[in-house]
């Protein structure tokens, strides 16, 4: 045997893919790092400027507020309360209102999602007062049910709702208009019901458009609770902001932003957990 044979390097292409996957895993956590240290940094960098433009009043701190006066806000809140009670009873009644507000508007969005999208004659009788409806700014809705239902919780549930129903509907109706036709056609060679076509087939194929609702449709959610509050109630975070301007306490408008946007972060980060649960077979767009 030659020496040029025995110089020769041998490749081990079984160790070929492991390595792959550690060096894609290594710089997809890499990507990770830049991405939450670039995210802190340009926080740190807006709030910063913030207060500096404010301490050297090149723009005005009595409406602009400044990142700290905020902060002492929202402490003071914490450790003292506000005029309304505690502040977790303020941020518990207005995620009440949005939670039922949600699930209701939510349930409502996907039953007559589904329905219209299955019954073509229903979609066609309903389609244009659907559209109407969804043409009618739904924040001036607000005024009206506190006429109707009061300073209570209802009528910001019924905000809510009206806020979270028309982006779940749409989404379930396009999803069940969307689910593969040999899918549904095997299913009713096989002798499956209208029934069992619907529940086995379309609902699950129309999931994932459900679920990209959801994220959304919180926040709608939350928007309406506040708006209902703002209008007229007797708790809540919404409350609290129309005492705050009422009172040109911008830092107790801003602070009580941040609570909202706290709020709809955990709330979203929630749904992603869950959706990625329940969709662990789906491939996560990171790895492409």
């Amino acid at each position: 045997m030659s020496p040029e044979v025995l110089s020769t390097p041998v490749v081990d292409t079984a160790k070929t893919p492991p390595d792959r996957a550690h060096s894609r895993a290594r710089a997809a956590r890499r990507r990770r790092i830049v991405v939450t240290v670039s995210r802190v940094l340009l926080l740190v960098a807006v709030l910063g400027l913030w207060e500096v433009l404010a301490r050297t009043e090149v723009i005005d701190p009595f409406n602009f507020s400044m990142p700290s006066k905020i902060w002492d806000q929202i402490w003071t809140w914490i450790t003292h309360g506000t005029a309304l009670g505690s502040l977790g009873e303020q941020i518990w009644y207005t995620l009440h209102e949005a939670l039922l507000g949600w699930v209701f508007g939510v349930v409502a969005g996907v039953v007559f999602g589904i329905a219209l999208g299955r019954i073509t004659l229903l979609a066609d009788v309903l389609g244009p007062y659907i559209k109407v409806l969804n043409s009618i700014p739904r924040i001036v809705l607000a005024p009206i049910f506190v006429i109707w239902f009061g300073l209570g919780p209802a009528s910001k549930v019924a905000s809510a709702v009206v806020l979270v129903f028309f982006p779940v509907f749409f989404n379930a109706f396009q999803g069940a208009r969307e689910v593969d036709r040999n899918l549904v056609a095997n299913a009713r060679i096989l002798g499956a019901s209208d029934r069992r076509v619907t529940l086995q087939v379309v609902i699950p194929s129309a999931t994932s458009w459900i679920f990209t609702s959801l994220h959304v449709s919180f926040g709608f959610a939350l928007i309406g609770a506040i708006v209902g509050e703002y209008i007229g109630a007797t708790k809540g975070i919404g409350l609290l902001v129309a005492q705050s301007q009422g009172t040109f306490n911008a830092a107790g408008v801003y602070a009580a932003m941040v609570i909202l946007a706290v709020v709809a972060l955990l709330a979203e980060g929630l749904l992603t957990f869950a959706e990625r649960r329940i969709f662990r077979w789906k491939p996560s767009g990171s790895d492409s």
